[in-house]
């Protein structure tokens, strides 16, 4: 039958048909829910990923430039399952509005895949290393064990490489940020002044233990973190180095070293209202992501009303930003404290906060994803498992790479351990690295 008579899903569904299958069946060949793979043979869900369309070609015996020539639903079509769900916990009767779902271009990863050898992924998985393996050598040995590049380092070239830093770890692309943040930092120390590479140097450092928060380890942070804190002093710059003390403090905390970690990004915030050197908005900006640290830290250690006194701090300056014309800053300390009313064990609180927040608002993947997986931990907390793996499938599907986080891994490991009727979920335990017997 021609490509052009028959939609991708109603082909999926013949020839699985054609094989005697069950969905079930089919949707454990491809590591996803029954419902995931209802979804697809409706012509509801799109399968945009290079991979899966590679493994589903070949569980299905058909050529893979045939399955990628087929029409897919439109991209704008009402969010999914996972993520209309999750929303429906939050808002109970409120009317959901409809998102675009971030993909690639279906065309331009099916011209891809007609190019590419159709066993490069399983090669890459089987021999590739660890994400942060490169980062970890240049951290323990230097950037002679970084592979040289294969262009000479500039100054444009290594700003542009910040900027691209920066957009990967907001779009969630955390493994291809570890592999290549490596050679970057190893080009920032080579151009410039010496003001400009530490500069440079900081940045990247402290884009690399954002990194480590959510693959890493705690090693890896405090190393990242202390390079990111030496660079900035040397650099000289308030807000990098603001920055960079907030990352060590991130790394105190995650060491439980609860009360220092607080001092720090308190004190960080401190020495920034004292330095006139800096533009008001650009310190506002600052100033809200330092009390708003503080004030999570402060809510681990259980110390409620310093926690909310910080986090007073956060909005202030968050709102007085926003009168300055800063607009991020408000949603982005709204999801602080969202953290915060979870730590200090008032999930019903959280949940309250989580509904004033569109998510479709938010203006990166990572964010997006951060809110629900904060919205996850908050329905375990209270108790309630299925809007906690509804709000888990919507992380996932606003950036797949969060499942690699320790704290979805662990939510992952409860619902399995207590919750295995809900419809898919072992395949996500699966998925954000649980080991199942």
């Amino acid at each position: 039958m021609k490509a052009s008579s028959i939609t991708f899903g109603k082909f999926i569904a013949l020839r699985r048909t054609a094989k005697s299958w069950t969905q079930l069946r089919l949707a454990h060949e491809l590591n996803r829910s029954e419902d995931w793979m209802s979804q697809v043979e409706r012509d509801i869900q799109r399968v945009t990923d290079l991979p899966l369309l590679r493994r589903l070609a070949e569980v299905l015996d058909t050529d893979l430039g045939e399955l990628t020539a087929l029409p897919q639903p439109a991209a704008d079509r009402p969010r999914s399952r996972a993520r209309k769900s999750a929303s429906a916990t939050l808002t109970d009767t409120r009317d959901v509005e409809e998102d675009d779902v971030r993909r690639r271009p279906f065309l331009t990863m099916a011209a891809a895949a007609l190019v590419a050898p159709a066993t490069a992924p399983q090669v890459a998985r089987a021999e590739g290393s660890a994400p942060l393996d490169g980062l970890e050598d240049l951290l323990l040995y230097g950037v002679d064990r970084v592979p040289a590049p294969r262009r000479e380092a500039t100054r444009q070239a290594v700003s542009a490489s910040l900027v691209t830093s920066r957009q990967e770890f907001r779009q969630a692309q955390y493994e291809s940020l570890a592999r290549a943040l490596p050679g970057r930092i190893a080009a920032a120390e080579t151009v410039g002044t010496p003001e400009e590479r530490a500069r440079h140097i900081a940045q990247l450092y402290n884009i690399a233990t954002r990194l480590c928060i959510k693959i890493g380890t705690n090693n890896h942070m405090a190393v990242t973190s202390d390079r990111a804190l030496v660079a900035a002093r040397l650099a000289g710059d308030p807000l990098v180095i603001a920055e960079a003390q907030r990352m060590v403090s991130s790394s105190w905390r995650r060491q439980g070293s609860l009360a220092r970690a607080t001092d720090i990004v308190v004190i960080a915030a401190e020495d920034l209202l004292a330095d006139t050197s800096i533009s008001q908005t650009a310190r506002l900006a600052v100033l809200a992501e330092l009390y708003a640290t503080a004030a999570y830290t402060a809510a681990k250690l259980g110390d409620r009303a310093y926690a909310h006194a910080l986090m007073q701090e956060a909005v202030d300056s968050a709102a007085a930003g926003r009168a300055s014309g800063l607009t991020d800053g408000v949603r982005g300390v709204a999801l602080h404290e969202v953290s915060v009313h979870y730590e200090l064990g008032d999930a019903g609180r959280a949940i309250e906060l989580a509904r004033t927040i569109n998510p479709s608002e938010l203006p990166t993947a990572e964010r997006q994803a951060r809110f629900w997986t904060d919205v996850a931990r908050a329905f375990a907390q209270w108790g309630k498992p299925g809007p906690c793996y509804q709000a888990l499938l919507a992380a996932e599907e606003a950036a797949p790479q969060e499942v690699l986080r320790g704290a979805v891994r662990g939510l992952a490991t409860d619902l399995l351990q207590h919750d295995r009727r809900l419809p898919g979920v072992r395949d996500f335990a699966a998925r954000a690295g649980v080991q199942i017997a």
